[in-house]
């Protein structure tokens, strides 16, 4: 995807990103290699930094790249706004060979957002080398991207499913990859992308591959899962002495003082919580707010003061199952109530006073996973949300309230994202009853009060996803029981990533992997 400024703009704006980031606390493995400075760095790479403007490497990067140029597989976590995209495609100057027009480098990431972003600072890193990048993702036509495949894009970043869609097609091959990256890795890994994610995995040749995960966080489930695309991966921690820490990211929306509940329709449905409390301030807020959320299709349960112990169990018991996916509560739900997977914390105005606010956004990001809280202030909320910020020291990033053709745009991509999925898991036999349907589906499409049929059925559709609960990943012992390992020759490494602290000789030895 092309950007309309020129490639000195992005790289000053990359530079500047990536400047005066303040220092974190550094976990290494415990026989690390050494971070390398610019001047270290193989002449690919300090070219490419040369041209972007770069007179310096940030902390994610010269500690990481050892590693990833020597080929060990390796898991970072990093904050958001380290330089980590630069951590992760900078190495690939060394690895990617731009005379095979063959996909050497997948990166997976969860948004098409991102996808975006990574194709548009990898597309200056790799200025004048010959390197192609494309970026795949549901939502839009194939056209585009089958013909940038066609002609040999060696680095593809995309979400799962539209990968999925390219290897089933075969407009794209997977035979020559060498360097697999998961960007956001504790949602690549999560609930909702785990199947899809196992789906990738069968693609992937029958040899060693160099993985890498980079993520804020890395959950329990995710140590766990990312055993079975990785092989004794190194752990490199630049946000936290804990890999469990969670990150809460916090957010506010300015809305009118009339047609709140219009507001929070609009939040909900860009953001796409996997599930979320909403918050009120009283208990008839929460009963109008329940009946809104209920009415617009949304599954929503309530929990106040006035509910028995036993029914607040019930109710508690159903977010938690995913039988319903928001719970609105007054502060009743602020403090002592764990659930699991939690996305969003949203508070539908600010709390009374400042404390009620962390134990509200504390119901979010808990055992080690990321999540966002969010409140709905009008112009003078907006000011006791400034006094919380002074309190606790919090930056809270401030959202635009998106439009009507904004919402319908996101709501679109995700029907079309629900279609191809669903089309993927389709028999040939129900390919061929499809298909006798195409022309129906032309000719309502040519007539306005026609085209409202289909309608009806998008929206229905699009109604039932969200009530669906997401797939569960597999337990402990399941995914143990798939991951027995084999011996696997060593890699190849072009080079070595420096001196190494510790004893640990030169060279690695590889084991296998049955992941493959």
């Amino acid at each position: 995807m092309k950007n309309s400024k020129d490639d000195h703009q992005i790289g000053e704006e990359l530079k500047n990103n990536y400047a005066h980031q303040e220092p974190d606390k550094v976990v290494e493995p415990e026989e690390a290699l050494l971070e390398l400075s610019i001047e270290d760095l193989p002449d690919s790479i300090k070219q490419a930094l040369e041209k972007t403007g770069w007179n310096s490497l940030t902390p994610v990067q010269s500690k990481s790249l050892p590693y990833q140029l020597d080929r060990i597989d390796l898991m970072v976590q990093a904050r958001t706004g380290s330089g980590k995209t630069g951590a992760f495609v900078l190495p690939l100057l060394e690895k990617i060979d731009p005379s095979l027009h063959r996909t050497q480098a997948l990166i997976l990431v969860p948004t098409r957002e991102l996808a975006r972003q990574v194709e548009r600072e990898a597309e200056v890193i790799f200025k004048d080398t010959g390197i192609r990048v494309l970026s795949v993702y549901g939502g839009v036509g194939y056209g585009r991207q089958r013909e940038e495949l066609e002609k040999g894009a060696h680095m593809v970043v995309g979400t799962p499913g539209r990968i999925l869609d390219h290897l089933m097609k075969r407009t794209l091959s997977l035979r020559d990859i060498r360097t697999l990256i998961f960007d956001e890795a504790d949602r690549m890994l999560s609930i909702g992308f785990y199947p899809d994610m196992q789906q990738v995995k069968s693609y992937l040749p029958n040899r060693p591959i160099s993985t890498y995960m980079f993520s804020a966080t890395f959950p329990e489930h995710v140590l766990r899962l990312s055993k079975e695309f990785m092989y004794n991966p190194q752990l490199l921690s630049l946000s936290s002495k804990h890999v469990h820490v969670a990150e809460i990211e916090h957010a506010y929306y300015e809305v009118p003082a009339m047609g709140r509940e219009r507001q929070l329709m609009r939040v909900l449905e860009m953001e796409n919580p996997t599930s979320a409390i909403i918050f009120c301030n009283t208990k008839a807020d929460v009963n109008f707010v329940t009946a809104v959320l209920n009415n617009f299709g949304f599954n929503a349960g309530e929990l106040t003061s006035d509910l028995s112990q036993s029914k607040r169990e019930s109710i508690l018991g159903d977010l938690r199952s995913g039988k319903i996916k928001f719970l609105v509560a007054t502060d009743i739900a602020a403090r002592g109530i764990d659930v699991p997977d939690l996305s969003h914390v949203i508070l539908y105005e600010p709390p009374e006073d400042k404390e009620s606010y962390i134990h509200r956004a504390g119901r979010t990001g808990r055992a080690g996973s990321s999540g966002i809280a969010i409140s709905l202030v009008d112009v003078i909320q907006k000011l006791e949300l400034q006094r919380i910020a002074a309190t606790y020291s919090i930056n809270f990033d401030c959202r635009t309230l998106p439009d009507d053709k904004e919402v319908l745009k996101t709501i679109n991509e995700r029907l079309t994202n629900i279609l191809e999925s669903k089309y993927r898991s389709t028999t040939i036999l129900e390919k061929e009853r499809i298909n006798r349907y195409k022309d129906l589906v032309r000719q309502l499409a040519e007539d306005d009060e026609q085209c409202t049929l289909v309608g009806m059925l998008m929206d229905e559709l699009y109604q039932n996803s969200l009530h669906a609960r997401p797939p569960q990943p597999p337990s402990e012992n399941q995914t143990a029981s798939k991951n027995k390992r084999k011996a696997r020759p060593p890699r190849s490494g072009k080079r070595s990533g420096g001196p190494k602290r510790g004893g640990r000789p030169q060279g690695r030895n590889s084991g296998g992997n049955d992941r493959y």
